[in-house]
């Protein structure tokens, strides 16, 4: 798979795992051709999904994040309004900007950048026009349903 049908992949579906299982597709399993047992790092197309993860993670259409089960994700860039829309309802590690590096002596490093530090200003005006519902319906709440929110906790007042 080119690193432009990747791109194309994750356009037409908005959110995608980069592996794993989960509630929405997988690029490493697109690209393999079908499923993959165990790893895809021993998979025969191992190299070229590595390339094809590294390319795409690269893209400015694409925001790479934990959103989906805290597994990478990819999200398409048109779906970013929504998602800062609903970002609150969400782990905050969750909704991060993940950038992997690896160091000379060959480890994975994450660093991740904090929400809302990586929403462009006009993606963030979007999402002030959107309603939570219309928000959550773009990014497929059935697939990629967001945690109840939590209450809180009531206000105590000293009484003097």
């Amino acid at each position: 798979m080119t690193p432009a049908a990747a791109l194309a992949f994750v356009r037409r579906h908005g959110i995608v795992l980069a592996s794993g299982r989960g509630r929405v597709p997988n690029l490493a399993t697109e690209i393999a051709g079908g499923p993959i047992r165990g790893s895809w790092w021993g998979h025969a197309r191992g190299q070229e999904i590595f390339r094809t993860l590294e390319r795409l993670g690269a893209s400015p259409e694409i925001l790479v994040c934990r959103f989906v089960d805290g597994k990478i994700t990819f999200v398409h860039e048109r779906l970013w309004p929504a998602l800062a829309r609903v970002a609150g309802r969400y782990p905050a590690e969750r909704v991060c900007q993940v950038r992997q590096s690896h160091t000379a002596a060959g480890r994975h490093v994450s660093h991740d950048r904090p929400f809302p530090d990586w929403v462009p200003a006009g993606a963030l005006a979007e999402s002030r026009a959107l309603s939570e519902a219309e928000a959550l319906a773009a990014l497929s709440v059935g697939a990629v349903a967001a945690p109840p929110r939590k209450a809180r906790p009531a206000k105590r007042t000293s009484g003097r």
